[in-house]
């Protein structure tokens, strides 16, 4: 048995009103009617059960948090002032992913977008361990944003901090700039005390990142095994097909002289590349 609250814009951190009439919807009869006492609700009961607290579709961050109830009280006409703890060993779970299990969770598609509470007749954590995909651990070099906020609009460069490729950078922003996205790289930003954070903050909110392994470069490798580890999409380029590592060769790369002519051939193979990606009709 678990407690399924809705809640419009979501939760607070510790304890929110609630109106009692949307109290029981969507719940079963039969539970209704073994969890009232004296015609009254009985939240002494209700209170033993886990809670899955989750926002309606469409509010700022679709995340829901498994936790228990851990006071009632009366709260003016028609409310109740609940008082709850989030279960820190639980992840957030984005909205996405309970949509994927709501069967096994007893939650029809109108509960997403109905502030209510309802009690199912189902063992929450069970049905989450058998239904949602495991959770990898979280890095401890560096942080990620969870649930991924990727920002549609943003490309990034990964390369050697190097002048020799100052030109091949302003290509990969003209590229940007044709396909509407900016364009940053590392050395753009200063955000965090370590440089890692910066880079790894940067390629995680990365729609597009484009790698460039000449020299055979470990900083990039490293960045473009993070992107590929996060599920970006990346570009691989480089000035020699023997700057790919035979890992990679499998994975389609751009090869280009650094020179006027080829920067140019580069520039245009980059957008063809990130129109294909962004669903964004080809040119020419």
């Amino acid at each position: 048995m678990y407690n399924l609250l809705v809640m419009g814009a979501g939760w607070p951190e510790s304890e929110s009103t609630f109106t009692t009439n949307r109290i029981f919807e969507y719940t079963d009869d039969p539970l209704i009617v073994t969890h009232r006492r004296d015609g009254e609700i009985d939240f002494d009961r209700l209170m033993r059960y886990p809670c899955l607290f989750m926002p309606e579709i469409g509010a700022d961050d679709e995340v829901a948090r498994v936790g228990h109830i851990t006071r009632v009280t009366p709260h003016g006409r028609g409310e109740v002032l609940i008082e709850y703890t989030y279960d820190t060993q639980v992840p957030a779970i984005d909205l996405e992913a309970l949509a994927r299990v709501k069967r096994e969770l007893q939650i029809a598609d109108f509960e997403f977008t109905r502030t209510h509470w309802a009690l199912k007749k189902v063992d929450l954590f069970r049905a989450m361990v058998r239904s949602l995909p495991p959770r990898r651990n979280r890095p401890v070099v560096f942080q990620v944003n969870e649930p991924p906020q990727i920002d549609d609009n943003q490309m990034s460069a990964m390369m050697p901090f190097h002048p020799a490729f100052n030109e091949v950078y302003q290509t990969i922003q003209a590229v940007g700039a044709a396909v509407g996205m900016q364009v940053n790289r590392a050395d753009d930003i200063w955000i965090e005390h370590a440089i890692i954070q910066d880079i790894v903050r940067l390629i995680d909110r990365s729609r597009i990142i484009i790698a460039d392994c000449t020299g055979k470069n470990p900083n990039v490798f490293y960045e473009a095994g993070i992107a590929h580890a996060l599920g970006r999409e990346v570009i691989l380029i480089a000035q020699h097909i023997d700057d790919i590592p035979f890992d990679l060769r499998h994975l389609r790369a751009v090869t280009y002289h650094n020179n006027g002519e080829g920067r140019s051939v580069l520039q245009t193979k980059l957008e063809k590349r990130a129109r294909t990606i962004l669903g964004l009709p080809q040119i020419g």
